[in-house]
């Protein structure tokens, strides 16, 4: 057959492929680029970036569970100030796109967060981090509230041409409404979902193992929440999907695809192998050629 259209658009750009790493599993991109080929990568969406530095939680913040892991972090990052000076400038090196998280406290503070970023061309688009399960005060309150979502992501157009993912929560009542008022606020896609929320419990000590008590749910453990959701926001909306949660093998990515996504990110898969993400791409690509399918919009016309 004719060559394969790896490449999807995201607004007014466009993504080189399906497979990207996501938000707080791979750092700013530098922890993995000798053990990975970053240029390969579809999108590079970096650990959240927050108006002030966040030390994050106490630990421990992170333990398995079975067929995944646990994560309390609490947005742990550098700040807004330190970000631009001393991230962006290596973003600027990379051949691969660059989506920046944000997140915040208040709507004001991701308005901010935004504005100041505007000006920087290594920033390619912002994912809006809405639900954060692991920290006591922000996110969650705007991630399961429709019309707020909508505001925000208004608000946030307004101030940006770029690229606008909004991240959706799965502890809500219904994600595709969640997702329906990110897109009537204009954002140019949807990612989702973000971690489960879950707790672990030491039977001796009798109390929570993670000292914020609860955290993240991720790993295959979630893929098939993650699938379902995606195909209840990618009937519910026009704009693309990108899911997430659970994916290890390039099977796992075409599930995503086949139930409505247009792209993938990989996450606590890269803790297990950094350079799945490269095999995710090989293996969607083999499997567009066996299966005669042109582009990634040909994944959406099986399941209906």
């Amino acid at each position: 057959m004719s060559t394969i259209k790896l490449q999807l658009n995201i607004g007014t750009k466009t993504l080189p492929n399906p497979v990207g790493v996501a938000s707080g599993t791979f750092g700013y991109g530098s922890e993995y680029e000798k053990l990975i080929g970053l240029e390969h990568l579809g999108g590079l969406y970096t650990k959240a970036v927050t108006l002030e530095p966040r030390p994050g939680n106490g630990i421990p913040r992170i333990i398995e569970t079975p067929s995944g892991m646990l994560n309390s972090i609490g947005l742990a990052n550098v700040g807004l100030d330190a970000f631009v000076r001393t991230k962006l400038p290596y973003f600027k090196t990379l051949k691969c796109p660059v989506i920046v998280n944000v997140a915040g406290s208040s709507a004001d503070e991701y308005l901010r967060l935004v504005e100041a970023l505007e000006e920087f061309d290594e920033v390619w688009g912002y994912e809006i981090n809405l639900s954060c399960p692991n920290v006591k005060k922000g996110c969650l309150a705007f991630g399961s509230d429709p019309a707020q979502v909508e505001t925000l992501t208004a608000s946030l157009r307004s101030r940006t041409a770029k690229p606008l993912i909004i991240k959706l929560t799965p502890n809500v009542t219904s994600i595709g409404s969640i997702a329906r008022g990110a897109e009537q606020g204009g954002a140019d896609a949807v990612s989702c979902i973000n971690t489960l929320l879950g707790m672990v419990i030491d039977i001796r000590k009798k109390r929570p193992v993670l000292q914020n008590m609860t955290g993240g749910l991720s790993g295959p453990a979630i893929r098939p929440v993650g699938v379902a959701a995606v195909y209840n926001v990618a009937r519910s909306v026009k704009i693309p999907v990108i899911g997430i949660g659970g994916i290890m093998t390039a099977s796992d990515a075409i599930e995503y695809l086949l139930a409505g996504a247009s792209a993938v990110q990989v996450g606590t898969g890269t803790f297990v192998d950094p350079g799945i993400p490269e095999k995710i791409l090989s293996g969607i690509e083999t499997y567009m050629k066996e299966e005669g399918l042109a582009d990634m919009g040909s994944f959406h016309r099986f399941i209906t």
